[in-house]
């Protein structure tokens, strides 16, 4: 089988970078996997993709050597195993609160005995390689996203979670469930109630033998995150990396245009 090469660096002492696919596009998938991402993440929770969009993308990702990991939208069994059935080298799960909740997800993510993942790796057991069903287990990541004070409040019970690989922070659920809607929505967050939560983190999934991650929402924050010892951040996503060069492609025309300069009639003709 195919190995996981998030492990291999990790092993390493190397952190990652991590890409987020939010666009239901193979081509898409095809074009971020080309440009030195680590590991790249189908969001199906919040993205606009559905499974068959999901399939193609792991398709279009697999030349690239990218580890390919998927978000699924929920702590629900038959999604996760598809999600890995269909290719997926890891599965990030949002809102793990509690124990039970941590052990549950990790028992998708494994076969029996150490799980109740069913084996059926229809794509996965050609696009992995050979002997899939004996070496998954230990390739397969399981990240648990910490986003609610419930999960603050358990954090030690979850990052204690025999055969969880990590906790995955998002930033953004993370600051409303510990503070409401008190500060803006969004990542990069400097409030120094959030920053601390966000080392807390870090420090019990360390503390447990885990890696941490963080979604961030630029490259200089995640410079800042793997300062603080990271093992993995996500850099922004798909949908937001094409709006902000539109925006400032846009932005930079529309200069241009306003200060009333136009095309002279004879060049435009030329075309």
């Amino acid at each position: 089988m195919k190995p996981n090469m998030l492990k291999q660096l990790w092993a390493q002492g190397k952190p990652a970078v991590n890409g987020f696919l939010s666009i239901p596009s193979a081509f898409v998938a095809e074009i971020m996997a080309e440009q030195g991402y680590d590991a790249l993440t189908i969001d199906m929770q919040h993205g606009v993709i559905d499974y068959q969009a999901a399939l193609s993308m792991l398709q279009a990702m697999r030349a690239s050597g990218v580890v390919p990991m998927v978000r699924v939208p929920w702590l629900e069994p038959g999604v996760i195993m598809k999600a890995l059935d269909a290719g997926a080298y890891g599965v990030v799960c949002p809102m793990i609160n509690n124990r039970e909740q941590a052990e549950r997800f990790v028992s998708c993510v494994r076969y029996p005995p150490l799980g109740i993942r069913s084996f059926g790796p229809t794509r996965a057991g050609i696009s992995a390689g050979a002997n899939y069903g004996a070496e998954a287990d230990e390739q397969m990541l399981a990240l648990a996203m910490i986003e609610t004070q419930e999960a603050v409040n358990n954090l030690t019970e979850i990052a204690s979670t025999p055969g969880l690989d990590g906790l995955y922070i998002g930033p953004a659920d993370l600051t409303i469930g510990l503070t409401g809607m008190k500060y803006r929505t969004g990542f990069d967050r400097e409030e120094p109630e959030i920053i601390e939560a966000i080392l807390k983190i870090l420090a019990a999934a360390h503390a447990h033998g885990k890696k941490a991650v963080l979604h961030c929402g630029s490259a200089a924050y995640a410079a800042r995150a793997l300062d603080w010892g990271f093992d993995m951040v996500t850099i922004a996503n798909d949908v937001r990396m094409l709006a902000g060069a539109a925006a400032a492609s846009m932005a930079e025309i529309r200069a241009v245009v306003d200060r009333g300069i136009t095309v002279p009639s004879s060049s435009a003709s030329q075309y």
